[in-house]
């Protein structure tokens, strides 16, 4: 379980403050965190769900997980297992709590049939487009349904008739009697219950007729006894709704409060755009390190430690603002720099020869597995007369400011020797550099001379001979605007695609991360940090990159591109 946060402050939880000094909800504090089940969560959900269940860890109260599942022709059981598994990996626990808005069909039924027998609910008949021409617009008022002053009797009974399966799909509908002039055009007779002869995951065939999720949400908020209904800002026009039916009800009435959704840079949040990118494969599903779903950044390598950190950092308001994705790249860097073990690998190798050193010779040297944890010990790392360096580690003709290896230059490798290059070896028809020729020095071990001259630079390298062959997936921004959701005229957010979103490479991994299970993740030193994927095998590793390495030496290599 995900610790309380205690220190922070917010309009929310100043409104929570305040209604446990009056004693409004008799001291309690119950939230829910209520998806519909019709697809993958992403990290806005995420926010929502460190919201809720961390209001309820701060001020000792609960917090259950609820499904609105009241549209069955979109909603599956994956659905429903990934969300679970989604909300545990987060780090929180709905306990004994976990509710389907089916669980309450029933309920939801008698309270409209209540709503009925009051004269607050019809049966309508009018199509779908003459209920948008009777609806009126923002300026100008609705119109009367012909069917809005049908007699209770005959509502009753055309409602129990829509239960029992009499109508086709959008025959008939069930609406709330309101106010057809209302400003809020929420509040113009709403629809309450609509027919659709579909299978539900949980009820099967038993229903043919689903209320709406806005009849559905405050009446099931009501029945679980959540106190704080938290919200994102679009659902602030229903709210009216929302105390209507509840109020007209007679039943009793949760707190609605309202908070701005998450907009990140680079990113797509809508879930029908999500949807696009999995049904189109411009991504290899739910679960591709580039989606933004939480699954998605599982994958990738992300901890729930950093989503919770990025989550408490942006915090909540009620003003829409776009959070830079950089911030949640700090706050996983933040937490894998603490525990993530670091290894050599080189993604992109080059031969390296060393001409001095014993033909079958190799040693195994001491490598440290995270400066910042000396707890997590040491590691051995073969050295032997072969290596590979990175091809962006050499330049034959080096600019200003180039510090790693060229003819003639000596640099450290890391953990090991100083190292010279003496010759260069190239392919006789391409001209392409395949092999270095280097000589040693073996009174550098470990990386110093004992005679105190100075090289300026460190190269990560491993052995030829004991080196591991790796798919390495290099991942970048799944688009390449800030804002793509912005499109030229004519073309829809998929042109601002990134067709660099991925890379694909075949790297040489040390030895030690041979056996690691997926999930594992990696600081490659001076490379990123990078995380084992599902799709490895025995002998078969493959590894996603997380995130790059913030230092100079990636701005230095950019530069050299």
């Amino acid at each position: 379980m995900a610790e309380a946060e205690t220190t922070r402050s917010d309009f929310i939880r100043d409104f929570i403050k305040e209604d446990l000094k009056t004693g409004k909800f008799e001291g309690r504090v119950h939230t829910r965190f209520p998806p519909e089940p019709n697809g993958y969560l992403h990290i806005g959900h995420a926010k929502s769900i460190c919201l809720n269940f961390g209001l309820a860890l701060e001020f000792g109260g609960q917090c259950n997980l609820r499904f609105d599942d009241t549209n069955p022709c979109k909603e599956d059981v994956e659905y429903v297992e990934s969300i679970k598994e989604d909300v545990r990996w987060l780090g929180f626990d709905w306990e004994d709590r976990l509710y389907y808005a089916s669980d309450f069909f029933e309920q939801l039924y008698e309270y409209a049939v209540k709503l009925i027998k009051r004269e607050k609910a019809y049966v309508c008949d009018l199509p779908q487009e003459q209920m948008r021409e009777y609806r009126g617009t923002l300026t100008e008022p609705g119109k009367d349904s012909p069917y809005r002053n049908r007699p209770v009797e005959e509502n009753l009974d055309l409602f129990e008739r829509m239960r029992a399966g009499e109508f086709a799909d959008g025959a008939r509908i069930l609406r709330a009697k309101i106010d057809m002039a209302h400003p809020n055009l929420n509040m113009r007779d709403p629809v309450m219950y609509r027919i659709l002869h579909s299978e539900h995951h949980r009820t099967g065939d038993k229903w043919c007729l689903y209320p709406m999720y806005d009849f559905t949400h405050g009446q099931c908020d009501s029945l679980e006894g959540v106190t704080h209904s938290i919200c994102t800002m679009e659902f602030e026009d229903h709210r009216p709704l929302y105390d209507w039916y509840l109020e007209n009800l007679e039943i009793y009435p949760p707190r609605q409060i309202e908070f701005a959704r998450l907009n990140l840079t680079y990113t797509v949040l809508s879930k029908r755009k999500l949807i696009q990118l999995v049904e189109e494969s411009y991504v290899k599903g739910w679960d591709d390190p580039r989606m933004p779903t939480i699954c998605g950044f599982r994958r990738r390598g992300y901890t729930p430690e950093s989503l919770r950190e990025f989550c408490a950092r942006i915090g909540v308001a009620k003003a829409d603002s776009v959070v830079d994705l950089a911030m949640l790249e700090d706050c996983i860097r933040g937490d894998l720099n603490k525990h993530a073990p670091r290894v050599m690998t080189v993604l992109r190798p080059l031969r390296v020869v060393i001409e001095n050193y014993p033909e079958d010779g190799v040693e195994e040297l001491e490598a440290v597995n995270n400066p910042e944890d000396p707890d997590m010990g040491t590691r051995k790392v073969p050295f032997a007369k072969v290596l590979y360096i990175e091809q962006e580690d050499f330049r034959e003709d080096p600019p200003p400011k180039f510090y790693r290896l060229s003819p003639g230059r000596e640099v450290r490798l890391r953990y090991a020797y100083f190292i010279r290059c003496t010759d260069v070896v190239k392919d006789d028809e391409t001209g392409e550099i395949v092999e270095l020729r280097c000589t040693y020095d073996p009174e550098t071990r470990g990386g110093d001379s004992p005679d105190g001259r100075k090289v300026k630079a460190t190269l990560h390298w491993v052995s030829a001979d004991h080196a591991v062959p790796a798919e390495v997936r290099l991942y970048d921004h799944l688009f390449t605007k800030e804002n793509p959701g912005e499109a030229e005229e004519g073309a829809d957010f998929k042109s601002n695609l990134n067709p660099e979103s991925l890379q694909s490479l075949t790297a040489m991994v040390e030895p030690s991360v041979a056996t690691a299970p997926p999930g594992t993740r990696f600081q490659f030193e001076r490379q990123g940090y990078f995380c084992v994927d599902p799709d490895s095998s025995e002998g078969a590793l493959v590894f996603n990159r997380t995130v790059t390495l913030r230092d100079s030496w990636a701005k230095i290599a950019k530069t050299l591109q």
